[in-house]
């Protein structure tokens, strides 16, 4: 199943990143027994709504560091570190657990492009500033930008995850900022919902 929503994805994943992948899931299946980090328990369910959802981003991510924000059980950033080892990630929760969990998952599956932060995004520092800055069902893309705007990088933008079309969500951000947001559909295969991707970019 992984194999083929990576065909239809069009992402060509050795046979160490797949295995990473799915040590991911098993792990996570572990965890939430006793820690509850998802309500997704089906392994197949999870192959769609946690790896090819995270993953059907990958043509967006842009430039050498990138940030997710309330992470969770680390997606989408895990997925997509995996994929991309050039790509530096901060993967960030407010959540001891999760970040527990997060950290542990890293460890097991050998990410060395990806380190974890626990803090709230509007408090988080960085030193060096983020390409991209991801999210999946984090906030509304006002609140979004207006708490990790700080993060970015001159010339960076904001990817976030959504089900159905935002219009109100995109109204709400362009009367409170100077930005360009543009929303592609996304095809994820084997998830029967509809999932967006809204871009944010600043126009200062």
């Amino acid at each position: 199943m992984l194999d083929e929503g990576l065909s239809v994805l069009g992402i060509d994943a050795d046979a160490a990143v797949r295995d990473a992948l799915l040590a991911h899931l098993h792990l996570l299946r572990q965890w939430n027994r006793a820690y509850n980090l998802t309500a997704v328990d089906d392994p197949r369910r999870a192959v769609a709504v946690h790896l090819l959802d995270s993953l059907a981003v990958w043509p967006w991510l842009h430039g050498r560091r990138a940030i997710d924000v309330g992470t969770g059980a680390g997606f989408p950033g895990l997925p997509l570190a995996l994929l991309r080892p050039d790509i530096e990630f901060v993967l960030l929760d407010s959540r001891g657990k999760k970040i527990r969990f997060v950290d542990t998952a890293v460890r097991a599956i050998g990410a060395s492009n990806v380190v974890t932060a626990q803090a709230r995004v509007e408090r988080y520092r960085a030193e060096d500033k983020f390409d991209t800055l991801l999210a999946r069902a984090f906030s509304s893309l006002a609140s979004l930008h207006e708490g990790g705007r700080h993060l970015l990088a001159p010339g960076g933008r904001i990817l976030a995850l959504k089900g159905s079309y935002p219009q109100r969500e995109i109204d709400e951000l362009n009367d409170a900022a100077r930005v360009r947001c543009e929303v592609a559909r996304l095809e994820v295969p084997f998830l029967d919902a509809a999932r967006h991707l809204a871009i944010i970019e600043s126009v200062d």
